[in-house]
């Protein structure tokens, strides 16, 4: 049975002849020996399953009675840690970590927040729910409220909730409905109706919402994502633009965020990582050839020109081959 956290489109597969015990068990050698051996832990963690990872996670516990967690961290540091404890924890608890730490100090990264809530499915997002209760103790949507305000709360709040229709089959009638119904919450009045963009763009389904930005533009000659930019402000427009642009093609929205990453003084670390780890074996592939096809290089040069030492040699790994 597949997982909701894979993909065909990813880099990292199951890795053939597999023996949890096996690596688990050079992975405490590497960890315990004088000084860490990276180079085990990059050629073992990059190469297995998150599904495989966990069975090495379990392995490592019964043989030593320590958490690979706890281990890792406390043996590596910086970025690199950073990276190999991201892989060795399960997707939805990785997820619903990043959500924490986007709303936790002074500032909220609504980025982090629109970016994780925009791209997981329904099922991903229940889980992510879930996970968050378990490790904090308080509900997803009540730190959401807590930490957010308006219009871009309400739309996160109904994002979370994991109630996106998610069926293949579109509606005509339906598309030519809702369309209008844009038309006359945005363009159409004095001031805007902004609920009704929040339950269309975040309930409908990615294919019935293709559908329904065709119509949108013929009725009022414009493109959605323009109209959203002229009605709308602030971070509930970012997060409306975030759907748009993944209902188009979540690969080149993904690309997009991981440029923005790679460019400019600093790289955003965080930001790599989640993506190179969430989506590794979901759509990697898909989101490399739009980094090549939007910014003629490609993504593998792009990480390499940007990062280094183990931390560079262990995301080049996840990221594949240089297309």
């Amino acid at each position: 049975m597949a997982s909701v956290w894979t993909g065909n489109r990813g880099t990292v597969r199951d890795y053939p002849g597999f023996n949890p015990s096996a690596d688990a068990d050079a992975i405490r050698k590497a960890i315990r020996g004088i000084g860490t051996d990276e180079k085990t832990l990059i050629h073992i963690l990059t190469a297995r399953s998150h599904a495989q990872r966990q069975l090495i996670a379990k392995e490592y516990r019964a043989a030593s009675g320590k958490d690979l967690k706890d281990d890792l961290k406390s043996d590596l540091s910086g970025n690199f840690e950073y990276l190999m404890v991201a892989l060795v924890t399960p997707p939805a608890i990785f997820d619903a970590k990043q959500l924490k730490k986007a709303m936790k100090g002074s500032g909220t990264n609504e980025s982090a927040l629109i970016e994780i809530l925009t791209t997981r499915s329904s099922q991903q997002l229940k889980e992510i729910s879930q996970a968050y209760y378990t490790a904090y103790k308080k509900s997803l949507g009540d730190d959401i409220s807590s930490e957010t305000s308006g219009d871009f709360r309400k739309a996160l709040l109904t994002l979370k909730d994991g109630r996106r229709d998610e069926g293949l089959k579109v509606d005509e009638n339906l598309a030519k409905k809702d369309a209008q119904i844009l038309y006359e919450a945005g363009e159409k009045r004095w001031g805007t109706d902004e609920d009704k963009f929040t339950e269309i763009l975040c309930l409908r389904s990615f294919p019935q919402l293709r559908l329904t930005f065709g119509e949108y533009r013929n009725i009022s000659q414009k493109d959605i994502e323009d109209s959203i930019k002229g009605e709308l402000s602030g971070h509930f427009e970012d997060l409306l633009l975030a759907i748009v642009n993944c209902v188009k093609n979540t690969p080149a929205f993904l690309a997009e965020n991981l440029h923005k990453a790679l460019k400019g003084a600093g790289t955003d670390e965080l930001t790599l990582i989640r993506i190179m780890v969430s989506r590794s074996e979901i759509d990697l592939l898909d989101i490399r050839a739009e980094y090549k096809k939007r910014y003629g290089c490609s993504l593998y040069s792009a990480i390499q020109s940007d990062t280094s030492g183990d931390y560079g040699t262990a995301l080049l790994k996840i990221c594949g081959e240089d297309d």
